[in-house]
C-alpha cells in the first residue's frame, strides 16, 4: 500500500507551514535577484529535512523516503528552487557518501550534510557528456597517494555556495580489460586547490538555486577521497539517479498541485460577462485536467517512494522511478501551461507567481534524465531491444 500514513500527513502540515511561513513571501525577491538564500536553507536544516533519511546516528531521523517526498513536494509547492535545492542536497549530495562511503568518510562529512549547515554536489554532468553520462572526459590519476583530477563539469546544483563543503565528481581512472572506460567517484572538498566553481548560469528558472559550471586543473585530494570501489562509478550514479528522478517528481508534483490551486482561486475571483470565469466551461474543464494531472502524479511518485521503503527490486524500482519522473514532470510543464492561460494576460506579469513556476517548470524534464531517456528505460524494462 502507497497510501500516506497519518503521520506523513501531519508531517506534510508542519512542511507546508514552514514553506508558507519562510518561503512563500520571500520567493519572488529571491528569484528576481538570483539570490540563494542561505540562512533559509539552514533553517530547513534545523527542521530536520536534510536528515529525513540518514541514520539518527550522523544526526538523521532515520526516517523514509516516502517522508522526504512529501518535504520536497511541499517545498516546491511554494517554491521550487529551493525544492530542487532540498532534492539535490539529499539525493545527490548525502546519499552517494551515505550508501558508498567508508566509515571516515561518513563520519568526516554526513554530520553537517545531514544538519543541512552545509551542502554538498554531485558533479557527473559534462560540456559532452550529458545523457550519455559514461562519455565522460574528466581523468583522475594517482599520483604519490593521490589523485590528480583534470576535467570539467556542467550543471551542477548546491556546488558553488557559501556553505557547499565538498563535491563527489564522476572521472576516468583508468580502463578495462574489454577497453571501456574505468570511471570512479572521487570526493573534492571545497577549497581545493585547482577546483574553482566558475559564475553562477544565468538560467531560465530555478533562478534562487546554486548551479555552478566546475573545473578541475591539477586538482590533487587523497587516494582516501575514492567513493565505494574504484571502477564502479557509473553503477553508483545510475543508482544515485533512480532516487532522484523520485525526489524530482515530487518537485513536479509540488509545481502541479500550485498551478492547480492558482488556477481554481483565480477562477472563482476574475470576473467576466457578469461572473466568474470558472463557470466557463472553456476554463473549468481545463482546470479539471490539472486536478486529474496532481491526482495521477500523486499516485505515482508515493508508489514509486513505497516501492523504495519496502526494498523493491532494482529493476522493479527503476521502472516505477522512470514512469513517475516522466509522467509528473510532463504533466508539471502542461500544468503552468494551462494556469498561465487561465491567469490571461496577468499570467504574463511577473507580479504574479504563475509566471515563476512557468520557468521553473521546464528543467524538470531534462535534469536526472530527459523524458527521452525515460522513455527508452521503461521501453527497455518491457522488454524492447530500443537504443
Amino acid at each position: 500500500m502507497f497510501e500516506l500514513s497519518e503521520e506523513h500527513r501531519e508531517f506534510r502540515h508542519s512542511v507546508r507551514d514552514f514553506a508558507e511561513a519562510e518561503i512563500a513571501p520571500h520567493a519572488a525577491e529571491w528569484d528576481r535577484k538570483h539570490y540563494f538564500p542561505v540562512e533559509v536553507v539552514q533553517k530547513m536544516g534545523k527542521l530536520g529535512l536534510f536528515g529525513l533519511t540518514a541514520p539518527e546516528e550522523y544526526g538523521g531521523a532515520g526516517g523514509d523516503f516516502t517522508s522526504l517526498c512529501v518535504a520536497i513536494e511541499e517545498i516546491s509547492r511554494v517554491d521550487q528552487s529551493m525544492g530542487i535545492t532540498l532534492e539535490a542536497a539529499v539525493g545527490l549530495g548525502i546519499n552517494p557518501i551515505l550508501t558508498f562511503g567508508t566509515a571516515e568518510q561518513k563520519a568526516t562529512w554526513l554530520p553537517d550534510l545531514v544538519a543541512g549547515q552545509k551542502l554538498a554536489g554531485f558533479g557527473l554532468t559534462e560540456p559532452e557528456s550529458g545523457s550519455d553520462a559514461g562519455a565522460t572526459k574528466t581523468r583522475a590519476v594517482l599520483d604519490g597517494g593521490e589523485w590528480v583530477i583534470d576535467g570539467s563539469k556542467q550543471f551542477i546544483t548546491n556546488s558553488g555556495s557559501s556553505i557547499t563543503s565538498c563535491v563527489t565528481v564522476t572521472a576516468r581512472t583508468g580502463e578495462k580489460a574489454d577497453g571501456k572506460a574505468e570511471i570512479s567517484t572521487i570526493i573534492v572538498p571545497s577549497g581545493t586547490p585547482g577546483f574553482v566553481a566558475e559564475a553562477a548560469y544565468d538560467k531560465l528558472g530555478w533562478h534562487a538555486s546554486d548551479t555552478h559550471p566546475l573545473s578541475l586543473v591539477g586538482c590533487r585530494v587523497p587516494e582516501g577521497n575514492l567513493l565505494g570501489t574504484r571502477g564502479k562509478g557509473f553503477a553508483q550514479f545510475l543508482a544515485t539517479l533512480d532516487d532522484g528522478r523520485v525526489a524530482i517528481a515530487a518537485v513536479a508534483l509540488g509545481c502541479i498541485r500550485a498551478c492547480l490551486e492558482m488556477s481554481v482561486q483565480y477562477a472563482g475571483e476574475r470576473q467576466t460577462f457578469g461572473g466568474p470565469i470558472g463557470r466557463k466551461q472553456g476554463v473549468a474543464f481545463q482546470i479539471a485536467d490539472l486536478k486529474v494531472m496532481a491526482d495521477a502524479a500523486e499516485l505515482l511518485v508515493y508508489r514509486a517512494a513505497a516501492q523504495k521503503d519496502a526494498g523493491a527490486s532494482t529493476a522493479d524500482f527503476k521502472q516505477a522511478a522512470s514512469v513517475a519522473k516522466l509522467y509528473a514532470t510532463e504533466s508539471a510543464v502542461t500544468a503552468t501551461r494551462i494556469a498561465t492561460q487561465v491567469f490571461g494576460g496577468y499570467g504574463f506579469m511577473e507580479e504574479y507567481p504563475v509566471t515563476r513556476f512557468y520557468r521553473d517548470a521546464k528543467i524538470l524534464e531534462i535534469g536526472e534524465g530527459t523524458s527521452e531517456v525515460q522513455r527508452m528505460l521503461i521501453a527497455r524494462s518491457l522488454g524492447l531491444p530500443v537504443e
